[in-house]
């Protein structure tokens, strides 16, 4: 029988940058471009900062770059700063299915691979195709979250084939990389219950740390235990219960090619849990329904709020008591609550809603509490083909006021256009690097197929000779 690691390696060696349409190389692209954004958009976080110290406490003269310095490290040190950099600010690319996952946070690690390696940007791209691919077929087949386990622990498995990919592993060499990926990077959900810390920036950058740790093991000859997902003690006895892989991108169904994965991924248009994005996009167009209905002064009127949605997005953002009184962005970003009555009396959702004056906003506080989460059972079945969330005001007036979103901006039901991503892009990186080198990434990301050595790209992201 066939186990799921030899399908998984079989699966990273077979795809070619030739085979592959050319909307997926585009949207590869438009992801790496995303990442860039958020990275630059968190340089200045905390987190970030940790991260970045530690990085940049080993130097690898020939190593892997830290985003927004000229220091090398080792590429797993390099993975974990860069990838605490694009998770951060919770705006990075999303995918939700049984388990909900983002995807882009693997590229960091691939990233670090290929520059490592001077590999060009067509076979970055294969990695990052493999790694978007493995990433999102996984969560297709068994949610972690109900077992107590983190959506992070995927994580290793994909990082580590995209490294594979990208260093041009043989079969041999790509198995042990699963089963060394598998075999001790299980992460527990407690990083996203309750208070929320410094590390949900860094859980996935930490699972990605290891699956390129594990990549690099392997091809020094590295073997680790097998069958790693059908073992007695494997993956699925006790971390992810039966998993079934469907066909990858590429393969044949019958007369039909089956389309790659990161087609339906998802670009987010506000810097909040993915759950939150119908949200969000509902109480801004409520807002104007109700300026327009009842004036000015409207919003400090606003006795009740209801937000109807579905169960995984109210076990995630909208169950626990913190949610309504965040006390970080973390958490604050992960609350039905906060981004709700932050779009309300703000009319805006960006990076400074959940600056710490906003966050201590007696005013703002206090709607927090007149916000109740309700489940729409109607909704339950929809998602996540859909994220259906309605939000209901009543004001002192008796008047109320609903809104519904189904798919917000950058779904694939909706998608973001080339030129809005730049828009979002410019935003945030303009005010950390300047408007010439902002514009010099892009240009770059746009054409990076035709880079010889996508180390090439590693000095436009400069920000400052301090770091």
């Amino acid at each position: 029988m066939t186990t799921i690691a030899e399908r998984l390696a079989r699966f990273t060696r077979s795809v070619c940058y030739d085979d592959l349409p050319q909307e997926v190389v585009h949207e590869v692209k438009r992801r790496i471009l995303d990442s860039l954004a958020c990275a630059f958009g968190a340089w200045d976080a905390d987190p970030c900062r940790i991260a970045r110290r530690v990085a940049a406490s080993v130097s690898v003269p020939e190593g892997a770059t830290i985003w927004g310095t000229a220091h090398k490290t080792s590429p797993d040190l390099a993975a974990f700063a860069n990838g605490a950099l694009v998770r951060y600010l919770d705006f990075n690319d999303t995918y939700l299915s049984k388990e909900p996952a983002h995807p882009s946070d693997n590229i960091p690690a691939v990233l670090a691979a290929g520059e490592l390696a001077h590999k060009s940007g067509q076979r970055v791209i294969q990695g990052l195709v493999v790694a978007y691919e493995v990433h999102c077929r996984l969560c297709d087949a068994a949610g972690l979250r109900p077992r107590g386990w983190d959506h992070v622990t995927y994580g290793p498995f994909s990082s580590a084939l995209g490294v594979a990919k990208v260093l041009k592993f043989t079969d041999e060499q790509t198995r042990q990389a699963i089963n060394l990926a598998g075999v001790s990077n299980v992460a527990l959900r407690q990083t996203r219950v309750g208070d929320m810390s410094m590390w949900k920036a860094c859980a996935f950058s930490n699972a990605a740390r290891n699956g390129v740790f594990a990549a690099l093991l392997a091809r020094e000859g590295m073997t680790g235990p097998s069958p790693i997902f059908e073992g007695e003690k494997g993956f699925m006895k006790l971390v992810s219960g039966p998993l079934e892989l469907a066909a990858f991108g590429g393969d044949q169904d019958g007369a039909a090619t089956v389309p790659f994965k990161i087609r339906e991924t998802y670009i987010k248009h506000f810097p909040v849990e993915y759950h939150a994005q119908t949200a969000v996009e509902a109480a801004l167009a409520l807002r104007s329904d109700l300026l327009a209905a009842e004036g000015p002064t409207a919003v400090e009127a606003i006795e009740q709020i209801e937000v109807g949605s579905y169960d995984v997005a109210i076990e995630i953002i909208g169950k626990d008591e913190e949610k309504w009184r965040p006390k970080t962005r973390e958490t604050a970003d992960h609350s039905f609550p906060y981004c709700v009555a932050v779009a309300l009396r703000d009319g805006v959702v960006d990076l400074h809603s959940f600056d710490s004056d906003r966050l201590d906003d007696p005013a703002l506080q206090a709607m927090m509490q007149r916000v109740k989460v309700v489940r729409e059972a109607a909704f339950v079945d929809r998602y996540p083909a859909a994220m259906p969330t309605r939000v209901t005001v009543r004001t002192a007036t008796g008047r109320s006021y609903t809104r519904q979103v189904e798919h917000p901006l950058g779904h694939p039901k909706n998608p973001m256009s080339d030129r809005e991503l730049e828009e979002k892009f410019m935003a945030l990186s303009v005010p950390v690097v300047g408007a010439a080198a902002a514009t010099a990434v892009a240009e770059t990301v746009w054409k990076f197929e035709t880079l010889s050595d996508i180390g090439e790209l590693m000095p436009l992201l400069k920000v400052s000779d301090r770091e």
